[in-house]
């Protein structure tokens, strides 16, 4: 018998959601910061919605809960447990862990009639034999296959894209095949004695670092006379209190801060190129003011840079969203003219600037002759062969002749990325070396083919130290900028896109600030030492619509996001420095110049003729994925798959949000019953976006199961019946959960879409089968009736604005909380933006009276009466 699971009944969404947006900020350790990967789910989420997934809902066990009372109680006490659950400190906790198997645990062997063991180390064993495989066939960065395996199950991970299932294999597979080893390096073999106590791959996180500080002292060797020190003369501290008591020192350079160029369209200034900058400001620090002030000489036609401090005002930028203007002459420079230079390979490039590291400060010093020529000695004897695609998500280099991957690196950057490169097949014999003379295992079989010995070691080692390039290139291209006020290079991927940066920042990777070579291999080193680091766990890269399982799993899975995110050609960024790296490690994983894209699972419109072809694509593929997933799925356990994309249509009904209806209709049509939708915060809120925009904030969590074969033909009117009967009571239920207001618009769809998704299809009265769209139209109006009690059709505006009244009246909320409430009533929040509500900068608010416009002919009921209540106030009755 397959019981109901509390994911289809209720969650503590309070919690979940509180420590997943809180989670968004925690670095240390964290598996985010192993390697970037774009919109991963927090852990927390994941690890809440697994739990719920396994543990039945108490109201299946009337014998131990005969009243509703009881089983609420119940529902309380397991809500507890996911509460400590979902907390980041507690995430290796093995009490909280203990507890969360142990009820995982009850639930199978109560189904089975059988005893649970009676500990929770016993717990981890009968999960291992007894519990269900989870299965994540769009593992992306790892997230929900780490929390499976931290949870106890066995777990298998999938994901198209090599770059991302080289991440979830880094963060979930192979610390498990190296855990309780001590390291081998010598130098941590003779301080440790070849000792280790931790039970977590904490022997391969150290000797990652160790193996890093080799490698860089190989790379200074080769490639450190590119990195020169500033010597700190005393005519350069007149006037400069910064830098009194540093006569004499040589400084470490911290940045170079660069400016792209373009000649001058005045025909007088004889071709003399001019800076391209969106901001002069070095420091924004109200104590370390500064600042580039640039000097136009006699000649009109040469520039040269100052550093100047303290309270005056800096020039005005060069270059913003309009176009820009030629310091030399002042005239206009549009971006057509700007784009052709670059197009023509005219675009220059020079040196504002030096940022070095004074005495527990930053110091900020004018660029040299002597320093800028050094840049510009470096000869690269190697380039990424990758082009980059002419059109894409995201990207905006391409219209400035940036066509290339390499285009997007200085030649000093590439002779770093390079060296750094070639030292991983030598550091690999050193860690080979090392690992024979500490006794491990000489087994020749490699890690790809599922070695354990020595050879097997050396190549997990280079993978992380590989990882540990990729997050180099992040920080090491002419994509970087500055930071003015955190004062540190700001990365390539601030936002999911590779855009235009006109004033570029390059680091030093042998500095001792962010984004120098030790410092991304200590970030690998941590999250490596903190893993869970289980047997039992596998990834592979596989297409997800291309059935691979025989045997019936659960899934629990993150699907791309529409066109938000085009993951294949954002990530062929780290590929093609992955490949170069790691091509004989892992050649099952980089055989391809690229990445694989003319399967990937998104909506892009250059790849697929436009914006409905691709919608078609994507559509289709997901269909096939999810019917695959329906097959295969372990009747025992609903699956979960996360919804988190935008998609909208503007029709006779107004713009609505197509993309929940046609997601939802997708999972009907591949054999999936829909038992619950949960709206859960999960994106982050604080990245950067486009001024006065709104960021995707928030996921819907789908709960379903396949379809029975034998399932039954509703009519219209069988339908809203059985809504009428049902949805009442499964709303008291999300109440006495107490569910925020908001999210329980959301919960209640999934209640309704259960009772009409049970069914093979549900008959409109000509015999047509009913869409998603209606029904969701359908199970909001019933709910309309069972919250207000009366039978009032209102109109999809006027139900958001209700139900956003109940929760926030006319203050200010987050736009995620907005958009989670949008979905579930079947409409795009920004289609009513200045009509109801005020929606920018990541706010949302219901606008006053005053705000509101003329009535138009369509408007909703809300604003029909916000406006007749000022034109009251105003005029009288």
């Amino acid at each position: 018998m397959s019981r109901r699971k509390l994911i289809e009944s209720a969650m503590p969404l309070d919690a979940i959601n509180k420590a997943s947006a809180r989670e968004k900020s925690i670095r240390h350790g964290h598996p985010s910061t192993l390697h970037l990967w774009w919109s991963r789910k927090p852990l927390a989420t994941c690890r809440a919605v697994l739990f719920a997934q396994a543990v039945d809902d108490p109201a299946e066990w009337p014998e131990l809960f005969p009243s509703e009372e009881a089983q609420q109680q119940e529902r309380e006490r397991l809500f507890g447990i996911m509460r400590d659950l979902v907390i980041w400190e507690n995430s290796n906790n093995e009490e909280v862990l203990g507890r969360a198997r142990w009820e995982i645990v009850r639930s199978i062997a109560r189904d089975k009639g059988e005893e649970p063991p009676k500990s929770a180390n016993g717990s981890l064993d009968y999960l291992q034999q007894h519990g269900p495989t989870i299965r994540d066939p769009f593992c992306g960065g790892g997230s929900i296959v780490l929390e499976a395996q931290r949870l106890g199950f066995r777990a298998v991970g999938s994901d198209l894209n090599p770059v991302a299932a080289l991440i979830s294999k880094a963060t979930c597979e192979l610390p498990g095949l190296f855990a309780s080893r001590p390291p081998v390096h010598p130098e941590a073999r003779k301080r440790l004695d070849g000792t280790v106590t931790s039970v977590r791959a904490t022997g391969l996180a150290e000797d990652i670092l160790l193996y890093a500080e080799w490698m860089r002292e190989r790379a200074w060797e080769r490639v450190g006379r590119l990195y020169p020190r500033v010597r700190i003369e005393e005519h350069m501290t007149l006037g400069r209190d910064d830098l009194q008591g540093l006569e004499g020192q040589e400084l470490t350079v911290i940045a170079f801060l660069w400016v792209r160029t373009v000649a001058s369209p005045d025909p007088s200034r004889q071709g003399a190129h001019v800076p391209l900058t969106s901001s002069f400001m070095l420091s924004t620090k109200a104590n370390q003011r500064a600042w580039i002030q640039p000097t136009v000489h006699e000649d009109g036609k040469t520039i040269t840079y100052e550093v100047r401090l303290g309270s005056g005002t800096p020039p005005t930028k060069t270059v913003d969203r309009s176009g820009g203007r030629c310091l030399l002459s002042g005239v206009a420079m549009p971006f057509p003219y700007i784009r052709a230079e670059g197009q023509a390979g005219r675009l220059g490039s020079r040196l504002m600037a030096v940022v070095a590291e004074g005495n527990r400060r930053r110091v900020f010093l004018p660029p040299t002759p002597a320093i800028e020529a050094l840049a510009k000695e470096a000869k690269p004897r190697w380039k990424p062969e990758g082009t980059m695609p002419e059109r894409a998500l995201g990207f905006r280099v391409q219209e400035y002749g940036m066509l290339k991957h390499s285009d997007l690196f200085t030649d000093r950057q590439l002779v770093a990325l390079t060296t750094f490169s070639d030292l991983v097949a030598e550091v690999r014999e050193e860690v080979l070396g090392d690992a024979l003379d500490a006794g491990m295992s000489g087994d020749q079989t490699p890690l790809a083919d599922g070695g354990r010995g020595a050879v097997a070691y050396a190549d997990a080692v280079v993978t992380y130290l590989a990882l540990g390039i990729d997050k180099a290139a992040d920080y090491w291209s002419s994509i970087c900028s500055w930071h003015s006020s955190g004062l540190k290079v700001r990365n390539t991927f601030a936002r999911q896109a590779i855009p235009m940066i006109w004033d570029y920042c390059e680091g030093n990777p042998f500095s001792s600030s962010s984004g120098n070579w030790l410092h991304c291999c200590r970030w690998v080193s941590k999250v490596v030492g903190v893993m869970p680091a289980r047997s039992g766990t596998h990834v592979q890269q596989a297409d997800a619509a291309v059935p691979s399982v025989k045997e019936q799993q659960v899934f629990a899975t993150d699907p791309p996001y529409f066109d938000n995110i085009g993951y294949a050609d954002l990530s062929d960024y780290f590929y093609v420095w992955l490949r170069r790296s790691l091509r004989q490690v892992h050649p099952d994983l980089f055989s391809t110049m690229q990445v694989p894209k003319a399967d990937e699972m998104i909506a892009s419109p250059h790849r697929h003729g436009g914006r409905e072809g691709a919608r078609k694509f994507f559509m289709q593929r997901m269909r096939e994925a999810l019917a695959g997933f329906a097959q295969t799925s372990n009747p025992d356990y609903p699956s979960s798959v996360f919804y988190a994309y935008k998609q909208t249509e503007t029709d006779h009904e107004g713009t609505v949000s197509t993309g929940w209806a046609s997601f939802l209709q997708a999972a009907v049509d591949a054999g999936f019953t829909i038992t619950g939708t949960w709206p859960i915060r999960t994106e982050m809120t604080n990245r950067p976006v486009a001024k006065g925009s709104n960021a995707l904030a928030s996921s819907v969590v789908l709960a379903c199961r396949r379809r029975d074969l034998d399932a039954s033909i509703a009519t219209r009117g069988q339908f809203l019946a059985q809504l009428r009967r049902e949805l009442p009571a499964a709303v008291e239920t999300l109440r006495a959960s107490a569910i925020a207001p908001v999210d329980l618009a959301q919960a209640a769809v999934g209640q309704g879409m259960r009772v009409f998704t049970q069914y093979t299809a549900v008959l409109e009265s000509d015999d047509s089968p009913m869409q998603v769209r209606t029904a969701l139209q359908l199970i909001n109006a019933v709910l309309d009736e069972s919250l207000e009690n009366q039978d009032v059709e209102y109109d999809q505006h006027t139900r958001f604005a209700l139900a956003w009244f109940e929760s926030y009246g006319m203050k200010e909320d987050v736009y995620g909380e907005a958009e989670k409430l949008g979905v579930a009533k079947d409409v795009e929040v920004n289609s009513m933006s200045n009509s109801i509500l005020k929606s920018q900068g990541g706010k949302v608010r219901l606008l006053q009276p005053e705000e509101i416009a003329e009535i138009e002919p369509g408007d909703s009921i809300w604003k029909c009466v916000h406006r007749i209540i000022w034109l009251n106030n105003h005029h009288g009755e």
